[in-house]
């Protein structure tokens, strides 16, 4: 129906989250609009972002420099860490301009059933930030079955550390993402979380 190289443009777009295929057929037929100068911008921005683009040393959170903005910033509560699953979460969480601490993204959840282990997510680097400092975890993972097995495995490996792990209360409902929730519902689920038991 059409040509192979348009095919190949679709199925490139095709490979973005959430993109079904009339929605990359609609992109690339945008894609062709555009003039040459839109074109090697758009593919410049691309290279560059994938170059200079990398994790926080510290946190795990995008970063241009060695540490993210959040870590760079001296007026947040470093007593304080928010675990979070992925950075789109801790944009999330941001957004609502409510909470002061710091951050650690886990970059997944543990979810045997994938092959996913906790070896396999940023948890060794959260243990290791957290001495006699940190006086608060909050994990707000997301309510899924994977996201509650991960809570309750870092609320295990904090309680041998002598550290409170609270976790963000329910105002979102089971199965849902953090960064679909609006900033009412995570003001809410921040108010009311509460210790792990």
């Amino acid at each position: 129906m059409y040509p192979a190289l348009f095919e190949t443009l679709v199925e490139s777009f095709r490979k973005l989250p959430g993109v079904g295929q009339k929605t990359a057929e609609r992109y690339a037929f945008e894609f062709l609009k555009w003039d040459q100068e839109e074109i090697d911008e758009f593919l410049k921005v691309c290279s560059i972002a994938k170059k200079n683009l990398h994790t926080c040393k510290i946190c795990g959170n995008l970063a241009e420099d060695e540490l993210c903005e959040v870590c760079k910033d001296t007026t947040r509560d470093t007593s304080t860490i928010c675990v979070v699953e992925q950075v789109q979460d801790l944009i999330a969480m941001e957004k609502t301009h409510e909470y002061k601490g710091v951050y650690h993204v886990l970059n997944g959840v543990i979810s045997p059933s994938k092959g996913i282990l906790p070896d396999d997510i940023n948890i060794d680097s959260l243990i290791k930030r957290c001495d006699d400092t940190i006086s608060e975890v909050i994990i707000a993972t997301n309510p899924t079955v994977e996201g509650e097995t991960t809570a309750l495995y870092l609320s295990k490996l904090l309680e041998k550390k002598n550290i409170q792990a609270t976790r963000i209360a329910h105002g979102l409902p089971m199965g849902a993402h953090l960064d679909y929730a609006d900033e009412m519902t995570l003001i809410k689920a921040m108010e009311n979380r509460k210790k792990m038991e």
